[in-house]
């Protein structure tokens, strides 16, 4: 225990004396000949080595101070009968000692004697004051060790020592310093493992903390004793200055935060070393196992016998190998080294307690890590102001997942946890209550990184405000497009792998958010359709008339007489085109949904083919369709997303609706057709009037059924018996049914007619997109069978 204090009192000094001359510029006066500068040395832990050896020794003290006080009421019991051995021999006897140094000699004893012994009781409650023992032993000492006195210290010894044991000078001695074991630990502790001096360096503290910590041989667990060092800063507060004690408590909590925020930022920056492109992310660049194998196997069937070495063939395993990679190697496992031993330590801290503030630096690590998280998450959705791909997006963030779950090993808390709280916030960010709401408020705020991700899909994929000359592609299910969207073509944004990664990333909330948008575009389009309706409902009534009649002329005249044509023609190819899209992105949702979560998937599946008929559908039929149709498992898609968007924003209201085959059948006659060919590649048209199959087909079922459904609830107020309310619904289902396919199958009937009426040896060009153009409406709409054209 002696070298302990020997220890701290080394290592206190030389801290002390550190700091009172790093950063001091020595310069030529004569006064400052004495004073040596010290510079801060990066590469120089002895600091951090030195405040952590003094707080792991104060700890042990503090931890076996029992044991130590009862190892020395034991010694100095045993000590109390050797130095009255010692002063009953001979030799002691034959000196001739004054009365002042016997008187002396007895009280020593007799203060030893009075010492009470430990037997099995709890020693913390074992008082005694053994000042007056050290007090008569240290005058003891000065009057044999004085010139003056007849009796000298080495006469002690010959007296004593010739008995073979110890003499009795080191035995009081002995006894002076187990004696301060006593009752003077805590005074010892206090003296030598102070460090409340370093408040009036604490300046210079923050400075080589930030420059030693992080370097090359720094060390984390050195940050628990810089931390706690502000401990003792309080105790040089003069307390009759109230003044003076605020302020350096203030100090004290000032310097915690100041090395909180350095050691937040070294675990921040070894985050993101392990996650950048040459950490982690050059090894997901390595050739894996699996492509091993295919090389290997690929070279041995392609080999020839006067190859003589392997580096003639290209696919040789190990030939992608690069050997100067084993110093970036090693840079990655000294960075996991770091970074595990800092979360280890940081975990294992116990709570910095400065005055009344009490720092857990468990809670600091976990928002740092969830916060990087979340910055990480943020940052890298776009790159030099475009969207990242989501497959390149969730590689990153499961990537960053990989270095938390590493992190997550050495501390006890749940980290995972915490990056689902992540994940959910940036897709889902209204109250929790409002999760399990089926119908969201209509001011809810999504989170940054859904909005961010769905913003960019519906500007630049549905609406393409760029104009990229977006296209759909139905044989490859995705969207292509004559120019890149900024760093991208639109394929390789759109296709079904990069939307089942959205899907993953953003869960169920990210689709309905980027559902909604599109509900929304496809409203004001559906709006827009009503307002031409209405304008041109006069024309289209006689056109209705000339078409049934079979007057050519007349028809034809009309139809050149309806107001902003190629408008509404636009206007319902783009609201195809987000029908498309969307009926891609369920497809993708149902995927992921089968893979992750099959018993979900397959009862949904199974509940579609049971749901009621009904015109008039119940809420929670309603509620199950459309969970089912964002699944994708519902038979038509197109139809159900257009019915909800037509019940949810009020269209349809007037009997202009009925005109809408005769509209789109005028579509037939506008100018798109002179620049439409049909490419068998894509399976669609040059100016994806392919989609406007989709907007057809879906406008005029989901039209029939809300038509029907209106019809039908005012037939309620006038059914009083609920077995005759109950057949209504059952032959209105049938109804509803039955106009759909009347009406598309009457939209047929009169393109046809148009077509082959408008069709001479001058206008051969636009016949087969158009034939091609019906037949595609009759493969996709399930209303319409297949012989109908």
């Amino acid at each position: 225990i002696q070298m302990v204090f020997s220890a701290l009192a080394l290592a206190q000094s030389e801290v002390i004396w550190y700091f009172q001359h790093v950063g001091i510029t020595s310069s030529k006066s004569r006064a400052s000949t004495h004073t040596m500068p010290v510079e801060i040395n990066p590469n120089d832990p002895t600091i951090g080595f030195l405040l952590e050896g003094m707080d792991r020794l104060c700890c042990l003290v503090r931890k076996y101070i029992a044991a130590i006080r009862c190892y020395a009421l034991s010694y100095l019991s045993s000590c109390t009968s050797r130095i009255r051995f010692l002063l009953g021999t001979p030799g002691m006897v034959a000196l001739d000692l004054d009365a002042n140094l016997k008187g002396l000699l007895q009280k020593i004893v007799q203060h030893l004697e009075k010492i009470p012994k430990p037997q099995g009781e709890n020693i913390s409650s074992i008082t005694c004051d053994l000042s007056d023992f050290r007090k008569d032993w240290l005058s003891l000492l000065m009057i044999v060790t004085s010139s003056r006195s007849s009796i000298n210290i080495r006469h002690l010894e010959k007296a004593t020592v010739a008995t073979g044991k110890e003499g009795l000078v080191v035995e009081g001695n002995a006894a002076y310093n187990w004696s301060r074991c006593v009752d003077e630990l805590d005074l010892q502790l206090a003296k030598h493992g102070s460090l409340k001096k370093l408040y009036f360096y604490h300046q210079h503290l923050t400075s080589v903390f930030r420059n030693t910590m992080f370097g090359p041989e720094g060390r984390p667990q050195h940050c628990c004793a810089w931390l706690g060092v502000a401990s003792s800063f309080p105790e040089v507060a003069s307390q009759i200055v109230p003044e003076e004690v605020s302020k350096v408590g203030r100090d004290a909590v000032l310097y915690v935060e100041s090395l909180i925020e350095s050691i937040m930022g070294g675990l921040e920056g070894l985050i993101n070393i392990l996650d950048s492109e040459g950490g982690f992310g050059s090894l997901e660049m390595q050739l894996l196992p699996e492509q091993a194998a295919v090389y290997l196997n690929a070279s041995s069937r392609h080999s020839l016998p006067s190859a003589k070495s392997p580096r003639a063939l290209p696919g040789m395993p190990g030939h992608e190998s690069y050997p100067e990679n084993n110093n970036s190697i090693k840079m990655l496992e000294a960075a996991m080294q770091r970074l595990t031993n800092l979360c280890s330590v940081l975990n294992d801290m116990e709570p910095i307690c400065v005055l009344n503030h009490v720092f857990v630096l468990r809670e600091y690590m976990r928002e740092c890590i969830l916060g990087n998280f979340r910055r990480r998450l943020l940052s890298v959705l776009k790159i030099e102001n475009d969207l990242q791909r989501p497959s390149a997006l969730e590689s990153i963030i499961r990537r960053q997942m990989s270095i938390v779950h590493l992190a997550e090993q050495h501390v006890s808390m749940d980290l995972t946890q915490g990056i689902r709280e992540v994940l959910l916030a940036e897709t889902f960010s209204g109250p929790i209550s409002s999760l399990h709401l089926f119908e969201k408020p209509s001011n809810l705020n999504t989170g940054l990184a859904t909005e961010t991700v769905c913003n960019w899909y519906i500007e630049n994929i549905v609406k393409d405000v760029s104009g990229a000359g977006i296209l759909f592609v139905p044989i490859h299910k995705c969207f292509r497009s004559t120019r890149p969207i900024g760093g991208y073509f639109a394929d390789s944004v759109s296709d079904m792998k990069e939307l089942q990664a959205f899907v993953r990333l953003f869960g169920g909330y990210g689709v309905d958010r980027l559902r909604r948008l599109m509900k929304e575009h496809i409203a004001a389009l559906l709006n827009c359709i009503g307002t031409s309706l209405r304008s041109n409902r006069d024309t289209l009534e006689t056109i209705a008339g000339s078409l049934h009649s079979g007057d050519h002329m007349e028809s034809d005249a009309n139809i050149k007489l309806i107001v902003d044509l190629e408008t509404t023609v636009e206007f319902c190819i783009q609201a195809g085109q987000a029908l498309a899209f969307d009926r891609l992105l369920a497809e993708a949702a149902g995927d992921v949904l089968k893979e992750e979560a099959g018993l979900i998937y397959s009862l949904l599946e199974g509940i579609v083919k049971h749901l009621p008929h009904e015109v008039a559908e119940k809420k929670d039929i309603r509620r199950m369709k459309e969970v089912a149709n964002s699944v994708g498992v519902m038979n038509d898609h197109d139809a159900e997303f257009v019915r909800s968007i037509m019940e949810e924003i009020g269209v349809a209201n007037d009997a202009s609706w009925n005109l809408l085959p005769y509209l789109f059948s005028c579509f037939m006659s506008s100018n798109i057709w002179n620049t439409t060919t049909f490419n068998v590649d894509t399976g669609g048209f040059n100016n994806n009037i392919h989609c406007l199959t989709r907007c057809i087909n879906a406008v005029i079922a989901g039209n029939e059924y809300v038509r029907i459904e209106k019809e039908n609830q005012q037939a309620e107020f006038l059914t009083a018996h609920v077995d005759e309310n109950l057949q209504t619904q059952l032959q209105s289902s049938l109804t509803a049914e039955a106009s759909a396919k009347s009406t598309l199958q009457l939209f047929v009937k009169l393109s046809a007619g148009i077509i082959l009426d408008c069709w001479n040896e001058n206008s051969r060009c636009d016949l087969a997109p158009k034939i091609i153009f019906l037949d595609q409406l009759c493969e996709i709409s399930p209303h319409l069978p297949r012989s109908t054209l």
